[in-house]
């Protein structure tokens, strides 16, 4: 029945697509990411749902072609263009070619569409809708993994769709603490009351759905987070009162060895995981400095390039690190210009708040460009620990901010809010 309800549904906007290509990409957004395909089990599983929403969204983006934005003239768009480019490059010269192509596709698809979303986005409510389907395609699984923790008193992990990017409880509970600003913003600024309760509660339950996924590096990444979460809010009382209270009686809610896995990020160098994962980051940066300046491709965890290159060659892991992911996979300029994305994005966050400060027409865009950071700060220390480079949210987010700032310049640019001469 599930296979049934859920084919009917793809399908059924398929219409609605070919009218209006934005809707394309709302749906391709929910199924990259939420992936509600893994909760059926017929033949709706394995069925390509994203590539049919995505052709139908391409064919519809040939028809109204007129209504398009341009590529945007924006730092933080070029470094990403100049991005995929170099993943497009590296992959030709990688230790195991024959292994590259389903890597690469995966990764592609994923940095095509983000481009293809900075044509599409091109209003304000674009922008709107686009937070909510990112925040409830994560908040489905904070929600119910909140739900979870609280009825198991933490003694069991929460887990991800299978066969995805946030499959599994680590992955899972940085998506999560990604979302928590998005439904800040959205509380912020939904006028029927029960959204904002909805919103609030949402909040609540994904935090302590990150505290049950028992991850470390989340925990870090939840700590700060939750501390540029604060000092980024409008009204920090309620955010602080709730930041203040919620880590102590976390502490004191989940079970011994839950407090036993944490207290452990004391002592790394005594937990296998962690040194694992040392001799993975060494094994990326000798890549590196080898294969200057292209790294070595998608597949670096095999036998023979850690009998090459890692201090430990018998403990072969992935990366479970963004920055030495793209190190050891795309070389010194790929990650300069992964780190060149994210550093624009914040610039330009940075713009639209000191741009629309005081602007009461334009707090909805100050509150949303805030809370983008605090997402983007989530992603930049939890992503520290795992390898989640090429998952769909924190670009969209640079989407967000590349076209706000957009918005926000032609707001300004218009004649009810451009500055008036004074009187002579």
């Amino acid at each position: 029945m599930r296979d049934l309800i859920l084919t009917a549904f793809v399908l059924g906007t398929i219409p609605f697509i070919l009218r209006n290509p934005y809707i394309g990409l709302l749906m391709w957004v929910w199924l990259g990411i939420m992936n509600p395909h893994r909760f059926t089990w017929g033949f709706a599983y394995s069925m390509p749902f994203a590539q049919i929403v995505a052709l139908c969204t391409l064919i519809a983006m040939l028809v109204h072609a007129r209504k398009l934005n341009p590529l945007p003239n924006d730092r933080a768009a070029i470094a990403l263009v100049l991005f995929v480019a170099w993943i497009c490059v590296s992959p030709l010269f990688a230790f195991h070619p024959d292994r590259e192509w389903d890597l690469w596709v995966r990764a592609f698809k994923i940095q095509f569409m983000v481009l293809v979303s900075l044509l599409l986005i091109t209003e304000h409510r674009h922008l709107h809708w686009l937070t909510w389907v990112l925040a409830l395609s994560v908040g489905f699984f904070g929600i119910k993994g909140g739900v979870f923790t609280i009825l198991t008193a933490g003694a069991n992990r929460v887990w991800g769709p299978a066969q995805s990017f946030i499959a599994d409880n680590n992955t899972l509970a940085l998506a999560m603490i990604m979302v928590v600003p998005l439904f800040r913003y959205l509380q912020l600024h939904s006028d029927n009351k029960w959204v904002r309760i909805s919103c609030v509660a949402a909040m609540l339950l994904c935090v302590g759905a990150v505290i049950g996924s028992h991850s470390r590096g989340a925990f870090l990444a939840l700590a700060a987070m939750s501390f540029f979460l604060f000092t980024k809010s409008r009204k920090k009382g309620l955010i602080g009162m709730a930041v203040l209270l919620a880590l102590p009686i976390a502490w004191q809610f989940m079970p011994e060895n839950w407090t036993e896995r944490m207290a452990s990020i004391k002592t790394y160098s005594e937990d296998a995981s962690a040194m694992g994962r040392i001799n993975a980051w060494w094994v990326a940066w000798n890549v590196a400095v080898d294969r200057f300046p292209l790294g070595g491709g998608f597949v670096l965890d095999t036998a023979d390039v850690f009998q090459r290159y890692a201090p430990d060659p018998t403990n072969i892991k992935v990366a479970h690190s963004i920055y030495f992911q793209i190190l050891g996979e795309h070389g010194f300029v790929g990650l300069a210009l992964f780190l060149m994305v994210f550093g624009f994005t914040w610039l330009n966050g940075s713009w639209v708040m000191r741009s629309t400060k005081g602007k009461s027409e334009l707090l909805w865009a100050y509150d949303l460009a805030s809370m983008c950071q605090v997402s983007l700060v989530g992603y930049a220390v939890g992503g520290a620990f795992l390898s989640l480079t090429y998952f769909d949210l924190p670009y969209y987010i640079v989407v967000i901010l590349i076209a706000l700032r957009r918005l926000v310049r032609q707001e300004m640019e218009s004649p009810a809010l451009a500055p008036k001469a004074a009187p002579a």
